[in-house]
């Protein structure tokens, strides 16, 4: 049985004493993953270590919308101590585009809107830099990984704007967590959401997961973040994934194994990756 966690970190410093048996582990468990980027540095880095493995290990490039403004310190990405805040970087369209050309590349992102701990005066900033990602994305042809908390609304007004800029399946909105007729409005822009950890312990996500159809959703971890049951409390990781894709069979009422079929076959049509690997 195959699994794909199309939204991990593993590149980040949670996992600098241990990342390369940390993707050893999944890969030895049939998972495979894509490490996304979320600012020149780690964008850098998770092609650095894709590059390290002939297939099962992808990368994303893009700058995450907490990083177009100082933010708070996490030290489970950037590493040190949390006594000061993360730098505020400017969008490089050309910089990440030399990074998007590199074959382990297989989406543009995490980009998106970010209104939790957020000023009003940088809702803007937020809003050109995502559409310098969906510009990247048309332009380079590979799909978007969105990121969107509290900001549902104004992401699908963008993104409606821009119809005409996406693709057939442009993309995947990560850890989604809108509501029934936010989904509906992406489903017609032909988005599909990825699903994580929090919906083994939180029951709100049951309704949301029961109305998308299966062949709109794939399997995420956000490692090192939010760590399913039975593994709360712990650092998160890609081998952990298995139990995302149990919650989703369990909900649908369907086998594991066919949560795992579908959700490996929906992640390989939208990051364009082949049947043979």
């Amino acid at each position: 049985m195959k699994l794909f966690d199309v939204h991990t970190h593993v590149q980040f410093a949670a996992f600098k004493d241990d990342k390369e048996e940390v993707i050893r582990r999944a890969l030895d468990s049939g998972i495979s993953m894509i490490n996304i980027g979320t600012q020149r540095d780690t964008s850098q880095t998770a092609i650095d270590l894709a590059k390290k493995y002939e297939t099962g290990v992808w990368a994303t490039v893009g700058l995450h919308p907490i990083h177009t403004l100082k933010s708070f310190h996490d030290e489970q990405e950037i590493g040190g101590s949390g006594a000061f805040e993360s730098r505020e970087e400017t969008f490089d369209y050309e910089f990440y585009r030399n990074l998007a050309q590199e074959p382990k590349v297989v989406a543009i992102g995490e980009c998106g809107l970010d209104y939790y701990r957020l000023d009003e005066g940088t809702k803007k900033k937020q809003e050109k830099v995502f559409v310098k990602h969906i510009e990247l994305s048309r332009d380079i042809k590979k799909p978007l990984m969105i990121h969107c908390r509290e900001a549902f609304s104004d992401l699908i007004n963008i993104l409606f704007s821009y119809r005409s800029s996406l693709a057939d399946k442009p993309g995947v909105v990560h850890f989604f967590s809108g509501s029934k007729e936010d989904a509906a409005k992406l489903m017609d822009l032909g988005f599909s959401f990825s699903f994580g950890g929090v919906i083994t312990f939180a029951r709100e996500y049951e309704k949301l997961i029961s109305y998308i159809p299966l062949d709109r959703i794939l399997l995420e971890t956000d490692a090192p973040y939010v760590a399913p049951v039975p593994c709360r409390g712990k650092r998160n990781e890609p081998s952990h994934v298995i139990e995302v894709a149990k919650k989703i069979a369990e909900i649908k009422n369907l086998s594991l194994e066919k949560v795992a079929e579908i959700t490996f076959q929906n992640s390989q049509k939208i990051f364009q990756l082949g049947p043979t690997w």
